[in-house]
């Protein structure tokens, strides 16, 4: 089933998402059940959260990818919300 991630950073943490940015995104390339995932951006285009549609079996899942991502573990984010998600358009797996 699919899951939205969806990461708010704290505020002011810039130079903490880019301080652990390179460990993120090695991270994220070994985690098979990314779907899509990007940067949130603010009107000025700096990065403010990550959104991430990911495949596992259960909520739990998710929760545990999420505690190894190095942004989570380096206390990045202000907020945290896990929503089960149907692909309907573009180019995911549409069901």
């Amino acid at each position: 089933m699919l899951f939205v991630l969806y990461c708010r950073d704290r505020n002011g943490a810039g130079s903490l998402r880019q301080a652990n940015r390179p460990a993120h995104l090695e991270w994220a390339k070994r985690q098979t059940g990314i779907r899509m995932a990007g940067p949130l951006l603010d009107d000025d285009e700096q990065m403010i959260g990550s959104l991430f549609v990911i495949e596992a079996e259960d909520r739990s899942a998710i929760e545990q990818l999420h505690a190894s991502d190095p942004y989570a573990k380096a206390g990045l984010f202000e907020h945290v919300d896990i929503h089960r998600f149907r692909w309907l358009l573009g180019d995911g797996p549409a069901r």
